[in-house]
């Protein structure tokens, strides 16, 4: 939960949830609203998958989902399971055996589609091996691929259609007291996504998987993912979320962290505050975020940092962050340490010397955290 008593306009009041786990990840309740991503390799590759798998969490994932569309996939899941770092989705589309093998393959999750999974024997089943292994399920439901007899009463995909098929298949799953699900109700239109967010997040308690499905691109996706999800977020709607991105499945984790960032739902390594850059700055601004963002990817300790070309808004911004740096004139600026004045330094150390700053800030962060522990 995002509260600041100082600042009240700031607050976000999450919706409450019960908790279910994911392996040994909590999601809902009050645990921190989780970060997935999506394998795109061939499953059945088990290094080419893993290697993903690990690059995604390096960065912070914190669930992996990887499609099993068929017995080899269900076979390598296996290893995959078994060597990842972090718990692993079963993404189970048409053949409910599928997610028979992957539980018993053991994912942490299944990932099954009302409309395609077939009829209630057959999740009946789904739901047989998942309570045997210790499996979650989540229910995720998809504009694109609504049950026919949906369609056919409300005419097109709606949120009332999408909501509708999400309490018939948690009805299924409660009748066969498993309790251990969370629900999804995605869509590519923002809109469409949002309302059957809202309606579902009034219909039931479970556990809310945030998503903008097939977004796009890296720019038009992140775009159409921060305004989908940012705006549920804000409202208190999400306990676990994925930026679908026709992009490397490591940038939708980053960009899903920038989301919550930005909220201050989440916090995970440094966040820069930097200007657009202008005829005023005393350096090249951009240039040199884009060497700090590459610079300091491995730092995973939470700090902020401004980078401002000029002395209009450079000083203010340094009050509220842990470093800052402020262009001035004649090649050299200040550097703020903690909001304060603190040396100048010659813009060409600027970008060496201020990884080590932020190295050594966040050292010292990681030791008073471990002797308060």
């Amino acid at each position: 939960m995002s509260l600041n008593p100082v600042r009240p306009w700031r607050n976000i009041y999450r919706r409450k949830s019960r908790q279910i786990m994911v392996g040994n990840v909590p999601v809902g309740g009050d645990a921190p609203i989780s970060v997935q991503t999506m394998t795109n390799t061939d499953s059945s590759d088990v290094r080419a998958t893993l290697d993903q798998v690990i690059r995604a969490a390096d960065v912070g994932a914190d669930i992996v989902r990887v499609s099993t569309p068929d017995e080899a996939s269900t076979r390598a899941l296996k290893e995959i399971c078994r060597e990842s770092p972090v718990p692993i989705v079963a993404d189970i589309h048409f053949h409910y055996k599928r997610a028979i093998e992957a539980a018993e393959a053991g994912a942490a999750c299944l990932r099954i589609n009302p409309g395609n999974i077939g009829d209630e024997k057959r999740v009946a089943e789904v739901v047989r091996a998942a309570k045997d292994h210790g499996c979650s399920i989540r229910i995720g439901v998809n504009a694109g691929s609504l049950e026919k007899h949906l369609l056919e009463k409300y005419g097109e995909p709606c949120p009332e259609a999408m909501v509708e098929s999400a309490m018939d298949h948690i009805r299924i799953l409660e009748d066969h007291d498993f309790q251990e699900y969370k629900i999804s109700v995605k869509a590519s239109d923002v809109f469409l996504a949002a309302a059957a967010y809202q309606g579902i997040a009034e219909a039931t308690d479970a556990p809310i998987h945030l998503g903008i499905t097939e977004a796009g691109g890296l720019m038009a996706g992140t775009v159409k993912s921060a305004i989908g999800l940012g705006n549920l977020l804000w409202m208190g709607i999400g306990d676990t979320l994925r930026v679908s991105l026709s992009a490397d499945p490591v940038e939708e984790v980053k960009v899903g962290f920038e989301i919550l960032k930005s909220l201050g739902l989440r916090t995970r390594g440094v966040q820069i505050i930097s200007c657009p850059s202008c005829a005023r700055q005393g350096f090249d601004v951009i240039k040199t975020v884009e060497a700090l963002e590459k610079r300091l990817e491995h730092i995973k300790t939470p700090m902020s940092l401004s980078i401002i070309g000029c002395v209009v808004n450079g000083p203010g911004e340094a009050l509220m962050t842990d470093i800052g740096f402020t262009g001035g004139g004649a090649g050299s600026g200040m550097v703020y340490l903690a909001g304060k004045q603190d040396h100048k330094l010659s813009n060409d150390q600027m970008i060496d010397h201020i990884v080590e700053l932020v190295e050594k800030k966040a050292a010292q962060i990681e030791a008073e955290q471990a002797a308060a522990e």
